[in-house]
């Protein structure tokens, strides 16, 4: 796998809020150790997305926040190279397998009992040793000038029919698209995962980088449909009204096309500053900090008790949680291997 493609950056206590979100957490601000003044976190979500959570916890609790981030992949192949000499506190990752990749390894620490009581069993891992904070459900988003409701299709396999030749956008390269391929194909197998990608490319499936990409094509009907997470035609509705011609569609109950994957948030077990790192867990999953996340980013949110924003439909049933991954970096490997050897990257 490519190295890492990250960057640091050191976040002050006497940051600016990029949002306005830090409110009734004064819990988490009470006596830390002097060691608890900063924490490291390898982070697999982009600094648009959690960069004003970090800086709300410095303003908080006036604990530093030194970032690194890129892919979620690479940074849990990092995290094993540099195993306890890595300076990471916290692994932030957009979905379980990396997560439990690490814990496999024995390099992830078990979480307080205050954080871990903040989210449903089936949010968090059966060991305590990580928990999920946002879920992002992969949906069809459509035209809707020229596509009607009663027309949608009740599985992602009725994409390679002839009635969807050359109108799906699928973003191959994406890292979204392959932590979803990867769980595709460890459902479904790799003859039937790879059977199905080779039957989009031949139903003449379009290949777009990214799935804001596809929202906005979609919009504007360049393509018909396309494979994304739910969140982005959100983001663009609000950006642009009524002026943005799309929308998104969820697949039946079920199907494999509308899994919701989870984002994990976990301490390691070398970190020398358990006690600080606990408590970022606990304020990511604060009603302030997942307010943010559903309201803002249009994510769905995991602490108990806090509701979806009201925009976004009913959470998908299957959530993809734990993922029995033997070897994380084969089989991303493969995924990739499989996606470019189908040809859908030259659509």
């Amino acid at each position: 796998m490519k190295s890492p493609s990250t960057h640091t950056r050191r976040l002050s206590a006497g940051a600016l809020l990029v949002v306005g979100l830090f409110v009734g957490t004064t819990a988490l601000a009470g006596c830390g150790s002097d060691d608890d003044k900063s924490i490291t976190i390898y982070s697999g979500r982009s600094e648009s997305l959690v960069g004003p959570i970090f800086e709300a916890f410095t303003a908080e609790t006036g604990i530093a926040v030194e970032a690194r981030y890129g892919s979620t992949n690479d940074m849990a192949l990092t995290l094993e190279t540099e195993g306890a000499k890595t300076s990471a506190d916290i692994f932030l990752s957009r979905s379980p397998g990396p997560t439990g990749y690490l814990d496999d390894l024995g390099m992830l620490a078990g979480l307080d009992d205050d954080v871990l009581a903040e989210v449903d069993a089936s949010n968090r891992a059966a060991n305590g040793n990580w928990v999920g904070f946002a879920g992002r459900a992969r949906v069809l988003v459509y035209n809707v000038d020229e596509v009607a409701e009663a027309d949608l299709p009740d599985s992602i396999f009725d994409l390679t029919g002839p009635g969807y030749e050359g109108l799906v956008a699928v973003p191959g390269s994406n890292s979204s698209f392959q932590d979803w391929f990867t769980v595709f194909r460890l459902r479904n197998g790799d003859d039937a995962a790879i059977a199905w990608l080779d039957d989009m490319v031949a139903n003449g499936s379009h290949f777009y980088p990214k799935n804001r990409a596809i929202v906005e094509a979609v919009g504007r009907d360049e393509v018909r449909f396309g494979l994304v997470n739910h969140y982005y035609n959100h983001q663009e509705v609000v950006k642009n009204g009524d002026d943005q011609r799309s929308a998104n569609h969820g697949f039946a109950p079920g199907d494999d096309g509308g899994l919701m994957i989870i984002a994990t948030a976990s301490v390691l077990e070398s970190s020398d500053n358990k006690n600080a790192a606990n408590r970022f867990l606990a304020f990511l999953l604060s009603d302030a900090q997942q307010r943010y996340l559903t309201d803002t980013v249009f994510e769905y949110p995991l602490a108990i008790g806090v509701a979806a924003a009201d925009r976004l439909p009913e959470r998908p049933a299957d959530t993809v949680g734990a993922v029995d991954i033997d070897d994380m970096a084969a089989e991303f490997k493969r995924t990739i291997e499989i996606i470019e050897a189908s040809g859908v990257l030259d659509q």
